[in-house]
């Protein structure tokens, strides 16, 4: 029989690249580990262990041999030592954050650059303005009162528009609330989104959601829910049915470091690994989950070091950095595609605006730390590349500023005169067939608004039943 291949050697192609904590010791480890797996004779010599299928094939078919090495079930890689060690997670190196531009947006390593030409950069970072400006004028629209409540992207716009532009636009994407700008390069317009957080007729949900929780049919953009973490098992067991059914497509899971400590989590990361399915876990680890510190949340390294845990691929990413954030999520699509596997991706960034208009951040961090972030913001960071260039000014900038600020508030101008959808909405789409419950539910509200129409004076502005 041919030398044994060896799972370690598909193990160490992968952690390479996404799993630098072990680095240089696992490497020494693995290769001077023999392999447990007897493979069988009649296997071709040609057979290679590509992916985490075959490693499941290969432990399904291997011979257990009446040795003195580990053959548990629970376990397929580990072998005996005779020294007691713990291993403590403070002595292990960290995850390295991969990037591609620096600070003063130069490319750090020329062959990382991703060649995406002058049009496509410029609109990825026409869209991270246009998603800044939005968010600024309806974070003061709350605050006047004209809406009921928002929540910013303020300094994660690279995590949003990076991924966003590597993704298939017919990858179904499970969001949480703060990821407008994957909708925003979808195609999603100024009126769609202004529409859902005034809550008028025109709006998708008709008024039945909280501002920002935004859905697409038409651009696979699963609608939010509001609770943390709700959409990750969900996003699981959707790419287990599209594997199932043959899609060409991935699903994008965006999560918060918060929503990382859900048990929901933990059962989602634990799924799609078993069931080898292509779902991209992409965190956006900003450093707060509402008020409470990331050192308050964990003391583990991060929230990609828990990949290796659950079989899956990992990467930590400057989320601050559009072009490395592209490069990873185009690269980890490959892998869950090509091998039908999930991947986690960390996107290090952070939160300068307020979690939301129920918060104050100030509360909690110090200006100091803020006014260190803004210098360091993603937008001028991809300025100052496309300036480098020659593709852009501060005469462009100023006119797109001022034609995104336009757009903005022509379309709330719009959406406020738009009516409120009737009161008696709330009944409708909610069963197939309208159940005796509901209907005296609904018959209770019309006499009740008819008796004390005196009462509801902004009755008006709502459209006739």
């Amino acid at each position: 029989m041919a030398v044994n291949r060896s799972i370690a050697a598909f193990q160490l192609r992968h952690v390479a690249r996404f799993h630098p904590i072990f680095g240089r010791g696992i490497h020494r480890t693995l290769s001077s580990t023999t392999t447990r797996f007897s493979i069988p004779d009649d296997t071709p010599d040609t057979m290679q262990i590509k992916t985490s299928h075959d490693v499941t094939e290969a432990m399904k078919n291997q011979r257990l041999v009446d040795d003195d090495r580990p053959h548990f079930p629970g376990t397929w890689k580990s072998s005996y030592v005779d020294t007691m060690r713990f291993i403590k997670p403070e002595l292990q190196d960290t995850i390295p954050i991969y990037r591609v531009l620096n600070r003063e947006g130069d490319i750090v390593n020329e062959s990382e650059e991703p060649k995406l030409g002058q049009d496509m950069i410029l609109q990825m970072y026409k869209t991270m303005i246009k998603l800044h400006t939005m968010d600024s004028i309806l974070y003061n629209a709350q605050r006047q009162g004209r809406i009921a409540f928002y929540m910013t992207a303020d300094g994660e716009e690279g995590a949003h528009i990076g991924s966003a532009a590597a993704l298939d636009p017919n990858d179904e994407v499970y969001a949480q609330y703060r990821e407008q700008g994957i909708l925003m390069w979808r195609g999603f317009t100024l009126n769609q989104f202004i529409d859902q957080c005034i809550g008028n007729v025109r709006a998708h949900g008709r008024a039945r959601q909280m501002p920002l929780h935004y859905g697409s049919r038409e651009l696979h953009y699963i609608t939010i829910s509001a609770p943390l973490s709700t959409e990750m098992p969900q996003a699981a067991g959707t790419a287990y049915a599209m594997k199932r059914a043959g899609s060409k497509n991935c699903v994008a899971c965006y999560f918060g470091d918060g929503a990382a400590s859900e048990g929901d989590a933990h059962a989602a990361f634990n799924f799609a690994s078993t069931l080898e399915v292509p779902v991209l876990f992409i965190c956006r680890n900003n450093g707060y989950a509402i008020s409470t510190h990331s050192y308050e949340q964990y003391r583990g390294d991060g929230i990609a070091s828990r990949g290796a845990g659950y079989g899956m691929c990992s990467i930590r990413v400057d989320g601050n950095d559009t072009f490395a954030v592209y490069n990873a999520i185009k690269a980890a699509r490959e892998i869950a595609m090509s091998e039908s596997r999930p991947v986690l991706i960390e996107l290090m960034t952070y939160r300068l605006g307020q979690h939301g208009t129920s918060d104050d951040a100030s509360a909690y961090r110090s200006k100091e730390e803020t006014e260190y972030w803004r210098r360091h913001h993603p937008i001028d960071r991809l300025r100052k590349y496309v300036t480098k260039k020659g593709w852009w000014n501060d005469e462009k900038d100023e006119r797109w500023l001022n034609e995104t600020r336009k757009m903005v508030l022509d379309a709330l101008d719009g959406a406020e005169a738009q009516l409120k959808p009737n009161p008696h909405e709330m009944f409708n789409d909610v069963y197939d067939e309208m159940p005796p419950r509901l209907r005296k539910q609904a018959e209770t509200l019309q006499r009740h608004l008819k008796e004390h129409k005196d009462e509801y004076p902004l009755l008006q502005n709502f459209a006739p039943k």
